[in-house]
């Protein structure tokens, strides 16, 4: 198989599969059967397109391959006739969302709105739609949510078994309808541009086509729906963390912490762009967990220097932000904020509570942040111990080569 072809089946997996699986459980009413179908589409891609060259409309190719391989699937299972016969009456699958009132005219967003399903719990809807649309794998997700992976993948089954046992259908809801979904949709437009931004595992720290598919979407969100706040909020925080991407690794690809980030190589445009829409967003006064973290955002990125960060706003605004939606992640970040006010002891202090609640446990960046706060105490051995722990839980190679560079500057000789 020659590189152009798999780049081009690459390419087609980021930009389809939502889109192919969408169609065939619109088809299908079966998630599991539609994402096997799917697949083995892609699978059979990467053998025959070597072959007969890359179609012209790679998407209409993979959608009938799929198609036709979840046709034979029924047609196997005499159980399935009166399904079959159903299926083979519909037209060749396409958008699943044509025709529909929503106003929604983004094909991705379209996806979204029709997996977050008010009848789920949201973290369900948040999963099975970073499952279907952008073809996270359930380690992933369950990285994202903090969660085991067999925790996870019991929760996507328990959640398309609901979907199929109540009949939920699968199609866009109507314009007046969408505000009761918007929720779900923020959330996985915020996951999705996490992973991207911060990668849950493999060698990059940064996965750049899915930072940039995110904010691509949130931009259709925040113009589908101009007076919700938080879809402004959510786009502003995406803008100002994007903004620092090409600071956050040097040229052998290792992470540089905020602190050492060179402040010129940051993308004004997009710091600018992401201030606008924070500022619509607040003067709405309605403030939301997106909002907030946009805020603390906008604190970092408009200092002329790390010395000159306001740490102590940004300690207030996490214990806004806490309070609104309380999470052990914002207390981890509100204690490095405290500890940057205040001094690390007071920081270490609020560490060692979450240790003891043991909400963070697997996490790395719980003692990799504990370790961080023993070093500037001068605390070398405990450092250095938390170091090692943060290095073992750490998934990625930027993040692992990082902690060795600090481990090593601790142990060395004074």
């Amino acid at each position: 198989m020659t590189a152009d072809v798999g780049e081009a089946v690459t390419e087609a997996f980021r930009e389809e599969w939502g889109r192919v699986v969408a169609a065939l459980i619109g088809m299908t009413g079966d998630w599991d059967l539609a994402e096997e179908c799917a697949q083995e589409a892609f699978a059979s891609a990467l053998k025959t397109w070597p072959r007969d060259g890359v179609p012209r409309r790679p998407g209409a190719w993979l959608t009938t391959a799929a198609r036709n391989r979840a046709l034979d699937r029924l047609r196997r299972s005499a159980a399935e006739s009166a399904k079959l016969r159903e299926v083979a009456a519909l037209a060749p699958a396409g958008d699943p969302g044509r025709g529909d009132d929503s106003g929604i005219r983004d094909d991705r967003l379209r996806l979204m709105f029709t997996c977050c399903h008010p009848a789920l719990p949201l973290e369900a809807r948040v999963a099975l739609t970073l499952r279907t649309l952008a073809g996270l794998t359930t380690a992933e997700i369950a990285r994202a949510f903090l969660v085991p992976e067999p925790t996870m993948a019991k929760r996507l089954v328990r959640a398309k078994n609901k979907i199929r046992h109540a009949g939920i259908p699968y199609r866009v809801p109507p314009s007046h309808l969408l505000p009761e979904r918007v929720g779900g949709v923020l959330a996985v437009l915020y996951l999705l541009f996490n992973e991207g931004y911060a990668a849950s595992a493999g060698a990059d720290l940064v996965r750049q086509g899915l930072c940039a598919e995110a904010i691509r979407l949130a931009r259709a969100l925040a113009g589908l729906m101009p007076d919700e706040p938080e879809a402004l909020g959510l786009l502003a925080l995406m803008l100002l963390h994007d903004s620092r991407r090409a600071a956050r690794v040097d040229v052998a690809g290792d992470l540089v912490t905020l602190e050492d980030q060179d402040r010129s190589r940051w993308d004004r445009a997009e710091i600018d762009e992401g201030a606008r829409a924070l500022d619509a967003a607040l003067r709405r006064s309605h403030p939301g967990p997106y909002q907030l973290q946009a805020a603390i955002a906008a604190c970092h990125v408009t200092a002329p220097d790390a010395a000159a960060t306001n740490w102590a706003e940004i300690a207030l605004l996490y214990r806004q932000l806490g309070q609104l939606a309380p999470s052990p992640v914002i207390e981890l970040n509100r204690a490095v904020a405290v500890a940057m006010a205040q001094g690390p002891l007071a920081g270490l202090e609020l560490v060692a509570a979450i240790e003891d609640s043991g909400a963070l446990s697997g996490y790395y960046l719980l003692p990799a942040t504990r370790a961080d706060l023993l070093r500037r105490l001068g605390r070398r051995t405990e450092a250095a111990a938390s170091y090692r722990a943060a290095r073992d839980l750490a998934a990625t190679d930027a993040e692992r080569r990082y902690l060795d560079r600090r481990l090593a500057e601790t142990e060395a000789p004074t």
